[in-house]
Order: C-alpha cells, then sequence, then structure tokens
C-alpha cells in the first residue's frame, strides 16, 4: 500500500467515507464531540449549528455536552485544535515519502480525493477559517496558526527543491488550492478540481526538473 493510500485510508476511518464521525474507534465523549463538531461546523456553518446538532452528531446527550465544553466557541476552539493536529499527523506521513516534490504531489492528491466532499461543502479548514476570520475575540488568530503551519511546511518542501522563492511558491500553491476549492463549491463540480490537480502536478514537476537542469 502506497503512503497516499495509507493517509487517505486514514482520513477516511477517522471522519467516515462521507465526512461522518467514524464507527469503529469512535473513544470517549469528548473526542466524539470535536470530531462531530469538525464535522457539523463544515457542513452548516458556525453560526448555524447548535450545541445540540453536535450532540446528536456525536450520539451524546446533550446535558453531557456541558461538561466536556461550557460554550460553543470552546468547541470552536476544539475544533480548529483537532485540525492542527491532523495536519500535523498528514505531513507526518508525507514526510515518509522519499523527496519533496513526491511529498508536494501527494498532497495535492489528499485534496483532490476529497473534491466531492469539497464541491458540497468546501475546503473543511478554509471555510472555518474564513468565517473565523469575520471575528475578533481571538478564534480568528488560533485558525490562521493552522494555515500558517500549513504555508511552513509547504515552503520546506520547495526549500528542499533549491527554490530561493520558496515562500512566495508555498503561497502560490496554498492560495490554488483554496482557490480552487471555492470554484468546485461555487460551481458543484468536482472534476474541475480533478483537472486543475493535474495541472498542479505538472506544475510541482517543472519546478523539480528545473532543480536537476
Amino acid at each position: 500500500m502506497s503512503i497516499l493510500s495509507q493517509v487517505t485510508d486514514s482520513e477516511s476511518t477517522a471522519t467516515g467515507r462521507a465526512g461522518s464521525p467514524g464507527r469503529s474507534g469512535r473513544g470517549g465523549k469528548r473526542e466524539r464531540l470535536v470530531r462531530a463538531a469538525v464535522q457539523v461546523f463544515h457542513e452548516q456553518g458556525v453560526e448555524k449549528t447548535t450545541l445540540g446538532d453536535i450532540a446528536r452528531a456525536a450520539e451524546v446527550p446533550l446535558g453531557n455536552v456541558y461538561y466536556y465544553f461550557k460554550t460553543k466557541d470552546q468547541l470552536v476552539e476544539a475544533a480548529v485544535d483537532d485540525h492542527c493536529e491532523q495536519l500535523d499527523a498528514l505531513t507526518d506521513r508525507l514526510d515518509a515519502l522519499p523527496d519533496p516534490a513526491a511529498r508536494l504531489k501527494a498532497l495535492v492528491a489528499g485534496w483532490v480525493d476529497q473534491r466531492e466532499t469539497a464541491a458540497r461543502f468546501g475546503c473543511p479548514f478554509g471555510t472555518l477559517a474564513t468565517e473565523l476570520d469575520k471575528r475578533d475575540d481571538g478564534l480568528d488568530r488560533a485558525a490562521a496558526k493552522v494555515m500558517l503551519a500549513l504555508l511552513d511546511w509547504v515552503e520546506s518542501q520547495f526549500t528542499q527543491l533549491g527554490r530561493a522563492d520558496a515562500d512566495a511558491l508555498a503561497v502560490e500553491l496554498v492560495a490554488a488550492y483554496q482557490g480552487l476549492s471555492v470554484l468546485t463549491n461555487t460551481l458543484r463540480d468536482p472534476g474541475l478540481m480533478a483537472t486543475q490537480g493535474d495541472r498542479l502536478h505538472a506544475w510541482i514537476d517543472g519546478i523539480a526538473r528545473s532543480r536537476a537542469c
């Protein structure tokens, strides 16, 4: 089994094939609530989501929610932390690939694999970050940390490819994906992400070849 397949299978186990909390290894109530919050915030948005919605998705009695989280904002913060942990786990697995170009292409392939979800709801973290950006209570800055962590990892791959403009290339790649997610969601066209994913693969290959010349 390839590293990319392991990444995809791991994510599917954690979130379910259709984006719902996995039935195997469900963990404790707090973990189930956080996973459910990630899912429901993605599908409905933070403002439209109630604690009752999250409790139902987690199959936890509503009264139990308040034992772990006093407010919805605490669940939002926990959801952001979960996104950060998922990113760390993903990049750790990608780092097992033999070279930086392969890692970047595997990252893009993972995005493309989620194209059906993106077409329905947009990027799981990008949509949350955009919504939180309208706030000034600190959650906006917490969300920015996750995006910065992704940019830092992507930049490190381009640096290993010998690019002096690694920081600009990292922004270009992540921005391309976020913009593509918006278009895929707006047009409800998962094929768009597949096609543009191929273009991003070719772009990464071109950068890798330029190092070899």
